[in-house]
């Protein structure tokens, strides 16, 4: 018996709705990455790419636990010396793009490399409650049902 590899002509990709409010922020982040990889799927590949689009809404209302809010902090260097930045959690949250934080959460548990370019792609994630992609028609997953621990 030989092993099945998809072909690109046989690949479906389809769009789903997911809705932060109130979801912790790395149950959330789990799940979004399996379906950006295509792990839920049947035939999923690791050397391809074929995964969902997901649309993350409310990303400003995403929670943690414990006190990782104030606790966990992110750091970047600017280049020139003595410029290392860091910015809180929270501080993220409450900014300008509060989305960056869920976005971050999720590209941080995909393998590095060109598939995980190519499948954060198909991520879009805003901070309020309407996103421009109604057209596709996308389905909704409530993240919140799967798991009573997924909601806080």
């Amino acid at each position: 018996m030989k092993t099945y590899s998809p072909k690109l002509s046989e690949i479906k990709n389809d769009w789903f709705v997911i809705d932060a409010t109130d979801v912790v922020l790395g149950r959330l982040a789990v799940i979004v990455a399996n379906r950006l990889r295509g792990k839920h799927k049947p035939t999923y590949a690791p050397h391809m790419s074929d995964g969902d689009y997901i649309i993350i809404i409310n990303a400003n209302k995403v929670k943690t636990t414990g006190g990782k809010l104030n606790k966990n902090v992110f750091y970047w260097h600017t280049g020139f010396p003595g410029g290392i930045k860091e910015k809180s959690w929270k501080d993220i949250l409450n900014g300008s793009f509060p989305e960056r934080l869920i976005i971050k959460a999720i590209e941080r548990m995909m393998p590095k490399g060109p598939l995980r370019r190519a499948n954060m792609r198909r991520l879009y994630v805003y901070a309020s409650d309407t996103h421009p992609h109604e057209a596709q028609s996308p389905s909704v997953i409530d993240v919140g049902a799967l798991n009573p621990k997924n909601k806080r």
